[in-house]
């Protein structure tokens, strides 16, 4: 026990004098948990790991939890091919190890744990970044997806409309859907993470408040909000609230879409 606790104390001492008290060191019976500065785009903080062998050996390491993190944000919990070369890339460019699903790095010397400590944590933080290129291809798939059911219906429509909001500014809406009885504002709001879902309706409201003019022009334009409920990202608060603005139909019950666009 002695020894495990003297292990840790030297583990911390090298952390604090490499990296400063930004990086919180805390000390248990199995390892030392480091809490780094760093953040996921969530604004969770990135905890590293660091286990000493017997043969001197440190290794740090996020314990999957960057992997983790990544797989609950995204639609699928599989990593595609390009993903996966991503994440090969990042870790040679970071000097870390990538094996199911850990980031990790090895320090023989006290001295260059500090060193290893903040290769494995700008790791995690790029890593965790690939969200952003996941959540981008799902909207626009949804998007393409909302575009072909559209041809379906055989109702013209124009994509990525610009229009101009009260406050003057610009405002591009994915698809103006004329009908021989109403036209309509389109937004497809979709994402794979329950904390991007909520700013995406926020913005939707926000959009919709400032287009609200164009309700009350000669030609009214209907508004209407479509929710990819593909992934359980969407809480009832989330529904309310765009509508309390907009028409609402969910992705999973196409024919309401096809009703609100043609009444």
């Amino acid at each position: 026990m002695t020894s495990s606790f003297a292990k840790a104390s030297s583990i911390c001492e090298s952390i604090s004098s490499g990296l400063g008290p930004l990086f919180e060191c805390s000390a248990s019976r199995d390892y030392v948990r480091v809490r780094t500065p760093f953040l996921y785009p969530d604004g969770d903080f990135i905890d590293l790991y660091l286990n000493s062998s017997d043969q001197g050996v440190t290794t740090v390491s996020d314990f999957g939890e960057t992997i983790r993190w990544l797989s609950s944000n995204t639609l699928s919990a599989k990593r595609s091919p390009k993903q996966l070369g991503l994440i090969s890339d990042i870790s040679q460019t970071h000097g870390v190890e990538f094996f199911r699903g850990t980031l990790k790095a090895r320090s023989t010397e006290p001295s260059l744990l500090a060193d290893a400590v903040t290769r494995v944590s700008q790791a995690a933080l790029r890593v965790s970044d690939l969200i952003f290129t996941s959540r981008l291809r799902t909207v626009e798939s949804a998007i393409d997806e909302v575009a072909d059911y559209l041809q379906e219906l055989h109702l013209p429509f124009e994509r990525n409309k610009r229009l101009i909001g009260r406050s003057g500014r610009s405002w591009k809406i994915d698809f103006q859907v004329s009908s021989p009885n109403r036209s309509s504002l389109l937004s497809v709001l979709s994402s794979g993470s329950r904390s991007a879902a909520q700013q995406i309706v926020k913005g939707a409201v926000v959009t919709w408040y400032d287009l609200s003019h164009l309700r009350a022009s000669p030609e009214p334009l209907s508004f209407i909000s479509l929710v990819d409920d593909s992934a359980d990202v969407w809480t009832e608060e989330d529904f309310n609230l765009v509508e309390s603005i907009s028409e609402v139909a969910r992705w999973s019950a196409p024919e309401t879409l096809e009703q609100l666009l043609t009444a």
